[in-house]
This record gives structure tokens, sequence and C-alpha cells, in this order.
């Protein structure tokens, strides 16, 4: 069995295990809120749980015997956020996993005594939720999704792989710093490489579908995504139109790529959860977020999806092709 099939059985199984089992009397059961910003049938989060729970076993965090994990599928819907973040701050738990800036900004307005440790966040400096990356300062820390200087390395993706392109919609969520902070630095290296932006916003399908639809009307077309809660709602109708718009796409993470999406570039999601169960390991056994320096990622990923430059009639070049570190044929 591969290593992704069995993580993403290992957080299927976990959903489903009997979490409030009693601890052995010899030992203190402690307790780990967790909040997802999906549905639990998301098989990309399953996979990241899974993740996160396996290093857990691997600290001799152990459920049912010495810690229990209450997990919240939230949804990627701002009230259903707030409505859990505010469920698992109640529980009083020992820490909380806030997976990504969509959710550790309300269980931050929840509570600002109970641990929480983030295993992506983009801008949590800019976001308000740690004073610096060397010092969090406060009840807060984790690990970053990327700099916002990715974002100009997905630009130059997009003109290496599809060499033709000139116009590029990057699609953003205005609604949190991260959003304009990727888009600016897009923005930076555009005229390097000769392109002209355009931004769209991540505002519900209808208005996505009709901003991309307008897009694709012109030539030289391409697109960017830049990594949001949003992006990953709605991540289906985007690969979707940019196939039937035949536009070259870059994407933030693998599981687009993966879903048929054209290339993607960004850090291994696996590895950010399963650093994440450290930070939590080392909080529960005493040691204070708020002198845990947020940390970067250590492992990037570049995935190509070969049938689907077939499809869009492009040939990748032989460079990034050997550099690869996944090739979906």
């Amino acid at each position: 069995m591969r290593r992704r099939e069995f993580i993403t059985l290992l957080g299927v199984a976990a959903a489903a295990w009997p979490l409030a089992a009693h601890a052995q009397q010899s030992e203190r059961m402690r307790r780990i809120g967790m909040i997802l910003p999906a549905s639990a049938d998301d098989a990309e989060f399953q996979s990241w749980l899974g993740a996160f729970l396996q290093a857990l076993a691997q600290s001799n965090w152990n459920i049912g015997r010495n810690v229990r994990v209450d997990v919240r599928w939230a949804t990627a819907e701002a009230a259903n956020i707030r409505k859990h973040a505010a469920e698992l701050v109640a529980l009083a738990p020992d820490v909380i996993v806030a997976a990504g800036t969509s959710t550790v900004g309300p269980i931050l307005q929840a509570t600002r005594s109970i641990p929480v440790v983030f295993p992506t966040v983009l801008d949590p400096v800019g976001a308000g939720f740690v004073d610096s990356l060397a010092r969090p300062g406060g009840n807060a820390t984790g690990f970053l999704l990327y700099e916002y200087s990715m974002a100009g390395k997905w630009l130059e993706l997009l003109k290496q792989i599809a060499p033709g392109v000139n116009r590029v919609a990057v699609l953003r969520d205005p609604s949190t710093p991260s959003g304009p902070g990727q888009f600016a630095a897009i923005q930076t290296a555009a005229p390097s490489l000769e392109l002209q932006i355009y931004p769209i916003n991540l505002s519900g399908a209808d208005a996505i579908r009709s901003a991309i639809d307008t897009f694709a009307r012109g030539q030289g077309n391409g697109i960017v995504l830049t990594g949001s809660a949003p992006a990953i709602q709605y991540r289906d109708l985007i690969i979707a139109l940019a196939a039937q718009r035949k536009l070259p796409a870059v994407y933030y993470d693998r599981f687009f790529v993966v879903a048929g999406g054209l290339i993607s570039y960004g850090p291994d999601r696996i590895d950010q959860y399963r650093r994440a169960a450290g930070y939590v390991d080392r909080i529960l056994r005493g040691e204070n977020p708020a002198d845990l320096p947020v940390q970067s990622p250590t492992k990037y990923e570049l995935v190509i999806n070969l049938k689907t430059a077939k499809t869009l009639g492009l040939q990748i070049p032989q460079p990034l092709l050997a550099s690869a570190d996944e090739v979906i044929e």
C-alpha cells in the first residue's frame, strides 16, 4: 500500500475511533481540539489529519489511553467555522490545532489562553496571530504555508510551461491579508516576465465562473491560483473551468494537480502536519507556544499532470519535467 493511501485510510479510521475511551488510571488523559475548514469526506484533509495522528502516536500519544482528539469539520463557510471554534474553546482542551488562516482567526477571537498550533498559515504576523516569527509572544504558533515570494515562482512556472501566455488571471481571496499579499508579489514579478495581471476575487461560484469566462475571451491567457480557504472550497469548479476554457493554470498544492490541474509548486502538507504534531507534543509536555518560533516549510513539491498538458497542447520542457517530484500520466 502506498504511503499516501495508508495515511488517508488512517485519517478516515480516526474519525470513527472511540475518542471518549477511558484512559488507563496511571496516565492523565489530555485533550486536543482540531478544527478543519472542510467537510468530513474531504480526502485531502483526511490524509493530513491521518499524518498528524500518526506523528502524534510516534510521540507516545495514544488515543483512548492518554489523549482524546475532538475533531470539528467546519467546512469553508465562515459562520460554520465561528460556530465550531466556539464549541471547541468551550471544551477547554489542552491545545487546539487550527488548519489555516480561516480557522486560526476565529479560534483566537474565542481564546487568548488555550495554546493554538497551526500547521499551515500565510503571514501570521500580518494577520495578527503572532508578534513575530521568532517570538510569537501569545498563545499561538506553528508553521508557514510559504513566503509571499512563492507567488512569483508560480508566475515563472506558468511562463515556462506555457511560453505563449501573456495575460494571467490571479485568483485570490481579498478578505484576508494573505490574498492581497500574494497578489502584490505576483504584480512585482510580472513586468520582468512581460505578463499582464488581472485579479479575480474568489467570492462565490457564480462570480468565479462569470469572471473566468469573461477573462478567457482574450488571447494568450493563463491562471495562477493563490492559496486560501475559498481556493480549496471551489477547487473542482476552478479546475473544470480551466479545462473547459483551455487555460494553463498553476496551483499552490499538489492535490489540485491530482484532481486534474496542470502544475503545482508548494510545501509538502503531510510533512507540515507531522511537524505540527511535534509542536503539540512539546506543548502537552509543558512548553509555552509563545516561545516556539513559527517555522518555514522544509519540503516543497513540484507536481505535473502530463495528461492535462497533452489536452492543452503543451509540451513540458525537459528540464522542468526532470525536476518534478511527481509526474501524473
